[in-house]
């Protein structure tokens, strides 16, 4: 079932250490099936010298196994609740990349200090806040998909111009138009990450970039006038 994605799926998430975006395996990457609304993600807790892509678990957006001999990822509720509020978002990945985490530890948003960040990203990556008490003891996972959803509406966001956001505490979760389009954007957001982290050491008083350089820098590679690449 879902041969093709299982692959896709598999191989987006052995990008995962090949751009040092995980330790051990912390990290997890799924893409969905739009038309069969289904949703392939890499098992709970097993090495990733070990995968297959046979190893995959299809998920049905009701939150139930569909097929595969090992347990879903342990945040495959988050991942579930992004899919269903969002229908243009095809791939997730979650990780605790260095950076980017320490940027979710201390409680901050990322700036966007450049036109690095600018290009990918539009403004500054959120960081929402840490789950309450009764969230945490109550459908942990499940009520991080709620939050990350809410935020970014109450915020106004575009979640395909702004494809990552920090959780408080915990790390980063990121996504794209499939799955290894949302790791590119992952080794992109740790990327910003520590850019900005270096920006504020060499310059304390750093200001985001103008607002008309980000957008120039944004549209010209996204939206219906761009005219970035070939």
């Amino acid at each position: 079932m879902l041969e093709e994605l299982k692959e896709q799926v598999y191989q987006a998430n052995m990008e995962l250490p090949r751009y040092g975006l995980i330790t051990f395996t912390w990290g997890n990457v799924s893409g969905i099936d739009r038309e069969s609304g289904l949703f392939v993600i890499k098992p709970s807790g097993v090495d990733y010298d070990k995968l297959t892509p046979e190893d995959m678990v299809v998920m049905n957006l009701q939150g139930n196994k569909v097929e595969g001999s090992y347990k879903p990822s342990s945040d495959t509720a988050t991942h579930l609740e992004l899919y269903k509020a969002f229908k243009e978002i095809g791939g997730i990945v979650h990780t605790h990349s260095s950076y980017a985490t320490s940027w979710a530890q201390a409680g901050r948003s990322i700036p966007c200090y450049g036109t690095t960040h600018a290009d990918y990203i539009y403004g500054e990556v959120p960081c929402i806040r840490c789950l309450t008490k009764e969230e945490i003891e109550d459908a942990y996972e499940e009520n991080t998909g709620h939050l990350i959803v809410n935020e970014l509406k109450r915020l106004n966001k575009d979640p395909m111009a702004v494809p990552a956001v920090l959780c408080k505490n915990h790390g980063p979760f990121v996504w794209g138009k499939n799955a290894m389009d949302a790791v590119h954007n992952a080794v992109v957001l740790e990327e910003v990450a520590k850019m900005a982290y270096r920006t504020e050491i060499i310059y304390p008083k750093a200001a985001p970039a103008p607002s008309e350089l980000q957008d120039k820098h944004y549209f010209r590679k996204h939206g219906i006038n761009a005219y970035y690449g070939q």
